[in-house]
């Protein structure tokens, strides 16, 4: 049995302990076992209610889940932890005894509130050899992975997606909700490869274009008011199809279950580092007036500095 141990109390946290521990009767799960969560204390701009933590909380427990006194009695715990905190900036602070350890660990979206956190959360992983990803709930949507494998439209030529794109002040624009449709678009793009991005920003929306290397061009559309969703369409040598909407939290957690136990990322390190570039590089165009903005410079500065 794989003992899964959770840090933070999250809508996450609930539905993700929810899934793995009711599921003994499915093959994906009758080896995995979330045993102990720690909640950290909270920063009150991010936090969540106290209902919907006392939701979160009753959830847990009918699991059959502890709540431990502390991060080092729950490393202690576990064979593997999932970080599902629902702001990015602790993230760095919070995964570090977790690698200590030699845990493997999913983190939860976003993986951290800038890009220079997000790669030294990757140096910290290298530097303890111990497995580690993070992606969003979008990135196992079956239609976008089904077109990344060439199934449906051929060679991808280029891509739209949209959701929702709400700003939180502590952290790069598009790392709070951008990052799923972000995300949708790196997997139908099939990986990494843009080298520059434009962004229009206004109250309402964001449009942010990339270009690819190849010549393709992806674009994200972000979305503040009005009616929202999560969506899509690529464009291929065979045809044009939908992306697909979100489809709920299992094809992720399945992911991760698979992930502790092969401890192989489904997603690279360097895909994962260039989603966040191109967000950081979006943020940088804005600040700019929507100039376009080289993906290497942005990620040149934030290794110098």
């Amino acid at each position: 049995m794989i003992k899964i141990g959770v840090i933070g109390l999250s809508v996450h946290s609930a539905a993700y302990t929810e899934i793995i521990n009711s599921g003994t009767s499915s093959p994906e799960f009758n080896d995995c076992r979330v045993v102990s969560i720690f909640h950290p204390e909270g920063n009150p701009d991010v936090e969540f209610s106290e209902k919907q933590l006392q939701s979160f909380t009753d959830t847990i427990k009918g699991q059959g889940v502890e709540f431990a006194g502390s991060l080092k009695e729950l490393v202690k715990k576990v064979d593997a932890v999932m970080l599902l905190t629902n702001d990015g900036r602790p993230h760095l602070k919070e995964i570090i005894p977790v690698l200590k350890a030699g845990k493997p660990v999913y983190v939860d979206k976003p993986l951290a509130a800038t890009l220079r956190d997000v790669l030294a959360i990757f140096k910290v992983a290298r530097k303890h050899n111990v497995p580690m990803f993070s992606c969003s709930p979008l990135r196992f949507v079956k239609e976008a992975l089904d077109i990344r494998e060439g199934k449906v439209v051929g060679k991808v030529l280029g891509a739209n997606t949209y959701g929702p794109a709400p700003l939180q002040k502590s952290h790069v624009d598009l790392f709070w909700d951008g990052i799923h449709a972000v995300e949708s678009l790196y997997t139908v793009m099939g990986g990494t490869g843009c080298k520059m991005v434009t962004r229009t920003f206004t109250d309402d929306a964001d449009v942010v274009t990339g270009n690819w290397a190849d010549g393709r061009i992806g674009i994200f559309r972000g979305i503040r008011k009005g009616k929202s969703g999560f969506g899509g369409t690529a464009f291929g040598d065979k045809g044009i199809a939908s992306i697909g909407g979100f489809g709920g939290y299992r094809p992720l957690v399945v992911a991760i279950t698979e992930f502790f136990r092969s401890q192989r990322s489904p997603v690279s390190d360097e895909e994962t580092i260039e989603i966040y570039a191109f967000m950081e590089a979006a943020d940088e165009s804005k600040r700019l007036g929507g100039i376009p903005v080289n993906l290497s410079d942005i990620l040149m500065r934030t290794k110098k500095n």
